[in-house]
């Protein structure tokens, strides 16, 4: 018997969309609990329609490493949402814990999505009130 831990592989069709979401966005599980998968991170997919945005939100205690797939956004967050940056396909983003953020997509043709990697297995989202920013 091995002392190790099976390797997980997890295919779209079985990507989950029952985790946590946020208004104006899809996120699907890939590497999760609910996956039978031991791990102490969560993992997968976000993506935000042409013209989309998201609400208002933060991942409580988690710590978010984003690596953009295709598409590009706008981010903002800030205590009254006053910071803001552009990401774009490869770059790579990492979002602190409790950090109130939403993205926006400026595209009016093109989808952006979004690889996801948390640092706890818990889909933690807080969605805020629309007008937490005043």
């Amino acid at each position: 018997m091995s002392q190790y831990l099976p390797l997980s592989v997890v295919r779209p069709p079985a990507f989950d969309p029952g985790t946590a979401q946020t208004p104006g966005s899809l996120r699907l599980a890939a590497i999760s609990r609910d996956h039978g998968i031991e791990t102490g991170l969560w993992g997968g997919t976000f993506l935000v329609e042409a013209g989309a945005r998201t609400g208002i939100h933060h991942h409580g205690r988690q710590e978010t490493i984003v690596y953009v797939l295709e598409g590009e956004s706008l981010v903002r967050w800030g205590e009254q949402g006053e910071s803001e940056l552009r990401v774009r396909t490869g770059d790579f983003l990492h979002v602190p814990a409790f950090t109130p953020h939403m993205e926006i997509n400026r595209s009016q043709d093109e989808p952006f999505r979004w690889i996801v990697v948390r640092s706890t297995p818990e889909p933690i989202v807080v969605n805020l009130p629309d007008n937490y920013w005043g």
